[in-house]
C-alpha cells in the first residue's frame, strides 16, 4: 500500500472525536463554553522514509510558549473553513506552499482545555519544500517519522497538575522533543487509524 493510500484509507475509517479531557472523566467542563473553531495541518511527507512536519512554538508566545505542534490555528473570517485555515497558517508559519500539499481528509475534531475546537487536516505533502519558520510563531521546524507516530506502543499516559487538579494526557517524546496534549493526542487518534 502506498503512503497516499494509507492516508486515504486513514481519513475514511470511523472514529470519534476526542478531547484533552479524554483521560479526565471527572473533569467538569463549563456549561454553556462556547467553542472557537481552528484547524491544524497534519502533514505527511512523501519521501523513503514518510514523516510528519511539526513545530516548536516561539518561546516569547504568550500561549503555549515553545511547545510542540502541528501548523495551525484559529478559523479566520477568509479562511472559508479549518481546512483553509490550515493551509494558511502552515503557510505563514513554515513556509509550506498550499501547491505542495495534497489534502487527503478530515480527521475527527479534538476540544482543547483552551477552548477551541481543532479540526485535524490530513494532507499529504508531495513537493519538496524548505521550512521557513516564522520567527514571531516557530522556533523550528522538525519531521518526525511516521513509523513511530503511528505504533500506539510509542505513547504513555502523564499527568501533572493543571488548575489545581490533576489532569492527565498523552505523549509521545522523539529525541529531545516532549510531544504531549493535544498534539500527542491527535497522533495517536492517526495512530489508530492507519493500524491494520
Amino acid at each position: 500500500m502506498t503512503l497516499a493510500e494509507a492516508l486515504v484509507r486513514a481519513a475514511r475509517r470511523e472514529g470519534s472525536e476526542s478531547s484533552d479531557f479524554d483521560l479526565n472523566p471527572g473533569f467538569a467542563l463549563p456549561e454553556g463554553r462556547a467553542l472557537r473553531p481552528a484547524g491544524v495541518l497534519l502533514g505527511v511527507i512523501d519521501a523513503p522514509v514518510p514523516a510528519v512536519v511539526l513545530t516548536r512554538r516561539s518561546s516569547r508566545l504568550k500561549h503555549h510558549p515553545g511547545q510542540i505542534a502541528l501548523p495551525g490555528g484559529k478559523v479566520d473570517p477568509g479562511d472559508g473553513g479549518p481546512v483553509g485555515a490550515a493551509l494558511r497558517e502552515a503557510e505563514e508559519e513554515i513556509g509550506l506552499p498550499r501547491s505542495a500539499v495534497e489534502v487527503v481528509g478530515l480527521l475527527p475534531g479534538h476540544e482543547t482545555v483552551t477552548g477551541f475546537a481543532v479540526t485535524p487536516v490530513l494532507a499529504r505533502i508531495a513537493a519538496p519544500f524548505r521550512p521557513v519558520p516564522e520567527a514571531g510563531e516557530v522556533d523550528e521546524v522538525f519531521t518526525v517519522p511516521l513509523a513511530h507516530l503511528a505504533d500506539p506502543a510509542n505513547y504513555t499516559v502523564q499527568s501533572r497538575l493543571w488548575r489545581g487538579q490533576r489532569r492527565f494526557y498523552y505523549a509521545v517524546p522523539w529525541g529531545p522533543y516532549y510531544i504531549w496534549g493535544a498534539t500527542a493526542r491527535i497522533l495517536r487518534g492517526l495512530a489508530d487509524r492507519l493500524a491494520p
